[in-house]
């Protein structure tokens, strides 16, 4: 799968942190995750080894969500909004994805409605259309207004497949925090709480006490009252962590009087650190509950709870009710109530296990993947339905009444680089192990492509005439080798093509192949080809030429001349029916372009091949076996199809 997740944390990092985690979930589990995030850049979060697109950033003041600043401190204006949209819909569109996962959305992040929807619309007006889904934590924060709360729920039930609750309901269902109606609760999927999975290194004896209040400067209040506490109790032994977000001056404030080495900034070995801590002091976000439940560290917790946020109080309580925890409310925090709390934490008994399920990384892998395969297989249903699909199958089941097979092969034309596009060309081809010819412009092959050849068996490489420019008069059909110019220059430029594409390709993919550009050859020119060092044509069908093997496309599902999209689809699968019955040892000739396939294409070639090679009459040709024999003598090679069907002459 392609898996798309956008996420725009604006106070803290703990969004980013998940939406990464789940990210990489994905990519280990040999899917494409591409990560968008729309916040400020977090140094502590891992993004290593992913695909990230930044969006022009936001932050928060505070709790105040409502007015975001943009990296330069200024309000966000119409403009910044504006190309953050863009950017999302655009990525969208570059990346094809198969599943759309949007961060918290459209539970919060209700001032960037604007953006989220703009991403989900174009993701279900998309044809195949991705799954839709929301992904949210254990606990939500619910407004005290009806409507927003009725609007939200609206959205789900319109425009979403599934809500991904990474949490486990043991500890808190979603319930306890917001209301679920019918609609909604159908949709919940519980994960389990996204562990990072980091490995722990055990401790021989847990000592001391570790400090953190998150990345930001939320927590400086507790940071501020710890540092008091540690001038009181040094012998408590005393570790404090400050986020990289807390401004440099609070920094210093918070260090005044203590000793070095006991405040530093956040580590990325925080989870070491609190594996071997006696007691760990922290707020009750997200990550930080997961790693307590990771680390089985007693803790105080000193839940946020600035404006009108409740989640980290909920979930600190369910922590206090199992005995996972004790609670300090920020309300009370001092230097001396902390220090109450932390003693008396210090001499209770170590919590039992907890049970809390922290799989949630990987099942949530799983559950995306169940829900695409269930809608793979009724989209599949629906195109079965399809009468051009009935019409292909039925002359299908003619030929294998009659002992026929019926070859098949494929070409894709422009190529030039490894692009999203070309990755998903591959996965339609590969579960049905189809080979394919790429037509590569030689003067405008990038390296990304050799490189993405390697990783590509299935691949084998033709010349795309030169550098796939028209050379047609004005009102003329468009061709870069039609009699338009002089035979010298026609034969020079097709001899460069070739030598480029041995320059820049691997020998083992490239084959002495010529694709004229828009399928027009100057007859004289084809002529010529084999003393250019050709041994294969393959343009639409034409005429035979001395010295080739010559296979040609016959079926381009693209309306050039009209839409440029999918042409009727029945009629495709109909004239292909017809020309099966009629002569079914032709090669039938799939001819696509990746570069230009919008939604409606995509689907349609995935519902062709699903239809076509899933048939034990169907026969799927490798390009390196049919233009092999170009280098053979007529009667050195016998074809698995007969000859007459290919023209062949030398």
């Amino acid at each position: 799968m392609r898996v798309l997740i956008a996420v725009t944390h604006l106070l803290g990092a703990g969004h980013l942190t998940r939406a990464a985690a789940l990210a990489r979930a994905f990519a280990v589990s040999g899917h494409e995750a591409l990560l968008i995030t729309g916040g400020m850049p977090a140094p502590m979060v891992r993004q290593d080894g992913l695909r990230v697109v930044q969006l022009p950033p936001l932050r928060a003041v505070g709790t105040d969500f409502s007015r975001p600043l943009g990296a330069d401190g200024l309000p966000a204006d119409a403009l910044l909004f504006e190309s953050r949209r863009a950017l999302l819909v655009e990525t969208l569109a570059d990346f094809a994805p198969d599943a759309v996962l949007t961060e918290l959305f459209p539970f919060g992040r209700r001032m960037l409605a604007a953006e989220f929807l703009a991403l989900v619309e174009a993701a279900r007006a998309r044809r195949p259309r991705p799954l839709v889904l929301a992904s949210v934590r254990d606990i939500l924060v619910a407004s005290a207004k009806p409507e927003r709360i009725a609007e939200a729920q609206a959205r789900v039930a319109k425009l979403y497949d599934a809500v991904l609750v990474h949490g486990d309901p043991a500890l808190v269902p979603l319930d306890a925090s917001w209301p679920l109606d019918a609609g909604s609760a159908q949709k919940i999927r519980y994960t389990g709480y996204v562990d990072e999975g980091t490995r722990i290194s055990p401790a021989a004896e847990r000592r001391g006490v570790l400090v953190a209040a998150g990345s930001g400067p939320a927590g400086l209040g507790l940071l501020l009252a710890a540092a008091g506490a540690a001038r009181l109790q040094p012998a408590l032994g005393w570790r404090i962590l400050a986020g990289h977000g807390v401004p440099e001056a609070a920094f210093t404030e918070i260090g005044r009087g203590l000793p070095p080495g006991i405040l530093t900034r956040a580590r990325p070995d925080y989870r070491d650190l609190l594996a071997g801590a006696a007691l760990s002091i922290s707020q009750c976000g997200y990550n930080t509950a997961t790693d307590l439940l990771a680390t089985g560290t007693p803790s105080v917790l000193v839940p946020f709870e600035a404006g009108s946020e409740t989640e980290q109080r909920l979930r600190a309580e369910c922590f206090a009710a199992r005995g996972l925890a004790r609670v300090l409310p920020e309300a009370a925090l001092t230097v001396e109530s902390l220090l109450c709390a932390v003693n008396t934490q210090l001499g209770a008994p170590s919590p039992a296990p907890h049970g809390i399920d922290l799989g949630g990384a990987a099942r949530s892998v799983a559950i995306v993947e169940g829900l695409r395969t269930d809608g793979l297989a009724a989209r599949r249903a629906i195109a079965r339905e399809r009468p051009g699909s009935v019409a292909l199958r039925a002359a299908l089941d003619d030929a294998a009444g009659r002992g026929l097979r019926v070859p098949m092969w494929w070409r894709d034309d422009d190529a030039v680089a490894a692009t999203p596009a070309l990755d998903r060309l591959i996965s339609l081809a590969e579960p049905h192990a189809a080979p394919i010819l790429l037509a590569a412009i030689p003067a405008r092959i990038e390296p990304s492509l050799g490189g993405r050849l390697a990783s590509a068996p299935g691949l084998s490489v033709a010349v795309h005439g030169l550098a796939h420019h028209n050379h047609a008069p004005p009102g003329e059909k468009a061709a870069e080798f039609g009699a338009h110019r002089p035979l010298d220059a026609l034969a020079s430029d097709a001899a460069a093509g070739l030598r480029i594409a041995r320059e820049r390709l691997p020998d083992a993919a490239l084959l002495p192949v010529f694709v004229p550009p828009w399928n027009r050859l100057d007859p004289a020119l084809a002529e010529a080809l084999p003393g250019l060092g050709y041994r294969g044509l393959s343009a639409v069908p034409g005429p035979e030429v001395g010295g080739l093997v010559r296979v040609d496309a016959t079926l381009d599902p693209i309306d050039w001349r009209g839409t440029r999209s999918l042409r009727d689809p029945d009629a495709i699968m109909r004239d292909l029916a017809a020309g099966i019955a009629r002569r079914p040892a032709r090669p039938v000739g799939l001819l696509t372009h990746h570069r230009v396939h919008d939604a409606a294409i995509w689907a349609f070639v995935e519902e062709l091949l699903s239809v076509l090679l899933t048939h034990p009459a169907a026969h799927p040709l490798d390009p390196r076996a049919l233009f092999a024999e170009a280098a053979m003598d007529s009667g050195a090679a016998k074809s698995s199809f007969p000859m007459t069907d290919i023209v062949r002459t030398g």
